[in-house]
């Protein structure tokens, strides 16, 4: 089943996309809901981030590719992350499929797309084992967690190089039917192949970050968890166009704009 949210009529509502139909439904997929019997299309809707998460956690270095890429840039030995480690994300980044991008007049040219499979949580858990940890997954969606370098490696903080307002793209929807091991992930820009990868190539998988999160943190439903990128990023300028598709949840494209240009 894909949940989308949507605006329509100066509401916003949660529906299910059955082909290029969205029907409404009162409530959500998370506390319960019924169908309202409105159908609409789907060119018809506005899509926003599919949810607006309690929490918004974001994985660390996750993939080995970019893990050595970040060490090099670093002038660094790489060395893989020998723990599954968690990070925040903020909602005000969050923006929907279309919306734009937009990078601020005073950021450097190093503002870089990085596409992640995102992790939905779909029920309330606590101490779970990594057998347990997928009982709590509703379903899956696509993230972009553009990130500046420069505010990132130069703050004491990441509260602006990762949380700038529109930096975080995520949809189109939900997808709780979704196959793993089948998936890859491509990063287009312009329509220009940048980066493809298996999707489940992680340093540490997702029921072994859900496992050890839960010893240290109640999941609760809408939380959302970000599993990392892989390969080496390419900055991002005005009138770009980014998409990135995994296998069987669809593609998440927004334009880019800087302020001034």
């Amino acid at each position: 089943m894909r949940w989308v949210r949507f605006a329509a009529d100066n509401k916003q509502s949660f529906g299910i996309l059955e082909g290029d139909q969205v029907l409404e439904v009162r409530g959500d997929p998370f506390a319960g809901y019924e169908r309202t019997g409105t159908r609409r299309a789907l060119s018809a809707v506005k899509l926003l981030p599919p949810v607006i998460p309690p929490t918004f956690y974001a994985a660390g270095l996750n993939y080995p590719e970019h893990a050595i890429a970040a060490a090099n840039k670093r002038g660094e030995v790489p060395k893989l992350p020998t723990a599954a480690d968690i990070g925040y994300r903020a909602n005000n980044a969050l923006t929907g499929h279309g919306d734009p991008i937009i990078i601020p007049a005073d950021a450097s040219e190093r503002v870089q797309y990085e596409g992640e499979i995102v992790v939905v949580i779909g029920k309330k858990a606590k101490n779970l084992s990594e057998a347990e940890a997928m009982s709590c997954v509703f379903g899956y969606t696509i993230g972009n967690d553009v990130s500046e370098r420069n505010w990132q490696t130069g703050d004491r903080t990441m509260w602006r190089g990762k949380n700038t307002d529109t930096f975080k793209p995520m949809g189109p929807w939900i997808e709780t039917d979704f196959d793993l091991e089948a998936a890859r992930t491509t990063v287009r820009v312009n329509g220009q192949e940048k980066i493809n990868f298996k999707t489940n190539s992680m340093i540490f998988g997702i029921p072994h970050f859900l496992s050890r999160m839960s010893r240290y943190l109640t999941l609760y439903p809408g939380d959302v968890v970000w599993m990392g990128t892989e390969g080496a990023a390419e900055n991002l300028k005005h009138g770009d166009v980014v998409e990135i598709e995994i296998t069987g949840l669809g593609v998440l494209r927004n334009p880019v704009i800087r302020e001034g240009a």
